[in-house]
């Protein structure tokens, strides 16, 4: 009864927002997801890749760690656009840019093609996030921001749970590279955020006010640094975290519990809606318990989930285990969008939170590699060990990070001058 009188309040506050603030959000909710869709339509193509170019899985889990470790470049990029020139046009350009990238993809006629273009899907990727997040918070109200920071993150789980149902019901009849194909129809978004999304009204009445996006960038980065390291210090940890325990789950109930591609993709599916609910919950409930707390609580919860998570056998147990595992996933990070806002300077908030992401992104792009090799040298072929030291180490690296900073939950985002 509690939930349901919550959630009934979460859709009456959602309809308190203008039209110019759903129009707003949505359009970064959808670009987020559309984005994150593009990516995990890899993760579950990996073996069918390894399999066109005669290649090891390690070998096309390069392509993750590409698309990973150019994130930060495409976060510096959009984000400087973003803060000089606005968000709407930054993310317009960013959209139709990882679209054209995940469409090149399809034709690779090479791995070696094939790797290089996600790295330039990579740098598209890595500006959506700063930017979309930045255009939202500043234009949504503060009130519940842990609720609408829960939902916009869990963009990324839609994302992938888009893929799955792509992969469960159309992967068998259009290949993998289909499947890169229907990955550029994101380009459509623009059409939606042309007509209908408002510029940021805080970059509105900042943008008079600022210097120039370099000077202020780096003045701002070393007047903060320390933040700004932590920051990126927690994301590192964060990234870890989410990667270590997706990326190659769907090759490991591939190729270690024999499931069919349908199968697998009902399991993802099961598992992103848990992850769908658990941003949602931890998100809204930040704003009670703090930040920080709500992260700690979440990432602790996910431990006790390992056992029945990476070492059950049938389909839905393993269903089970993964939807409790990435409730808790997702649970800490619902709560990101709004801690790292809000703990970014005004003036630079397009580029500063964004990559201090992406930046701890590329200090964990080789995590999906480094597990595959290590499965492949040490367990031969078995990914459930990995998996599981995974999920243990990087559980416990973010609750402590986090627990060694600070917060500002309700900070005044309506400025960047």
């Amino acid at each position: 009864m509690a939930a349901r009188e919550q959630t009934i309040e979460f859709l009456a506050h959602f309809r308190r927002l203008t039209a110019a603030q759903r129009n707003t959000f949505i359009a970064c909710f959808l670009g987020w997801s559309l984005d994150a869709f593009d990516f995990f339509i890899l993760t579950f193509c990996v073996s069918a890749i390894a399999a066109e170019f005669h290649a090891q899985v390690s070998a096309v889990l390069e392509a993750v760690f590409l698309t990973l470790a150019m994130r930060p470049v495409g976060a510096f990029l959009f984000g400087a656009i973003a803060d000089r020139y606005g968000r709407r046009p930054a993310l317009m350009i960013d959209i139709i840019a990882y679209s054209v990238f995940e469409l090149a993809s399809a034709f690779a006629p090479s791995l070696h093609v094939f790797l290089i273009l996600r790295a330039l899907f990579g740098i598209a990727m890595g500006g959506e996030w700063g930017v979309g997040a930045a255009l939202a918070f500043e234009t949504l109200p503060k009130e519940n921001r842990g609720f609408f920071s829960g939902l916009l993150q869990e963009g990324y789980v839609v994302g992938y749970l888009l893929a799955a149902l792509a992969y469960a019901t159309v992967f068998r009849f259009i290949g993998w590279r289909g499947m890169f194909v229907v990955g550029a129809l994101p380009a459509f978004l623009v059409i939606y955020i042309r007509t209908k999304v408002d510029e940021s009204p805080a970059w509105r009445q900042g943008r008079g006010s600022a210097v120039g996006v370099e000077r202020s960038l780096g003045k701002d980065i070393v007047k903060y640094l320390g933040t700004f390291i932590f920051l990126a210090v927690l994301m590192f940890a964060f990234n870890a975290y989410s990667h270590g325990t997706q990326d190659i789950y769907p090759t490991f109930l591939q190729k270690n519990r024999g499931f069919s591609p349908k199968t697998v993709g009902l399991v993802a599916i099961v598992y992103s809606v848990g992850a769908l609910l658990g941003g949602i919950v931890f998100g809204s409930w930040s704003e009670r318990v703090g930040r920080r707390k709500a992260i700690v609580i979440a990432a602790v919860l996910s431990i006790p989930m390992i056992p029945l998570w990476a070492y059950s056998h049938r389909a839905p147990m393993i269903a089970l285990g993964s939807f409790l595992m990435q409730f808790m996933v997702q649970g800490a990070w619902g709560v990101i969008p709004a801690h790292l806002n809000e703990l970014s300077p005004p003036a630079v908030r397009g580029t500063f939170p964004g990559l201090a992401y992406q930046l701890g992104n590329l200090l964990a792009s080789r995590n999906s590699v480094m597990q595959a090799k290590i499965a492949e040298h040490y367990y031969a072929g078995n990914y459930a060990p990995v998996l599981a030291w995974t999920a243990l180490l990087v559980a416990a690296l973010v609750a402590i990070v986090t627990i060694s900073g600070r917060e500002a939950k309700g900070a005044d985002l309506s400025d960047t001058s």
